[in-house]
């Protein structure tokens, strides 16, 4: 088995930083499943990575264009068109309800403790019957 050394990716890379990162891509696409270009000699999937890199088996190109994809978030949603938002009815809410006007909503009889049932629990009951048929 060859020991792969940074010193010999370097020379096909010369950014330390973006071997790093491309190295971390190629080994993440090995543990996906995707094919080895070089004997993987009992090794883990970064040190199979960077022997691949210093062998020049995989295109570096490509492993670019994975590291850039993975990295890239969706687009933001664009704002709502005015003429969207014309279409909502004025007197619904966002939930598909009518609103309620203040003197409809002064109008509500408040409830009372008096109002409410004595027996909570048979009035749930009977609620709940009256559904089931």
């Amino acid at each position: 088995m060859a020991r792969v050394t940074v010193e010999d990716c370097v020379e096909r890379i010369p950014n330390r930083f973006e071997l790093v990162l491309l190295a971390a891509q190629r080994a993440r696409n090995l543990g996906r499943g995707e094919e080895l270009t070089v004997e993987r000699d009992n090794d883990k999937n970064p040190v199979v990575a960077l022997r691949e890199i210093a062998d020049a088996t995989i295109p570096l190109d490509r492993l670019e264009a994975d590291l850039i994809k993975s990295l890239s978030r969706a687009p933001e949603p664009e704002p709502a068109d005015e003429e969207v938002l014309d279409l909502i009815p004025t007197d619904q809410n966002i939930f598909g309800l009518q609103d309620i006007s203040a003197e409809e909503e002064a109008s509500a009889l408040p409830v009372e403790e008096n109002d409410m049932p004595e027996d909570l629990e048979a009035a749930i009951e009977a609620e709940l019957a009256g559904r089931r048929r």
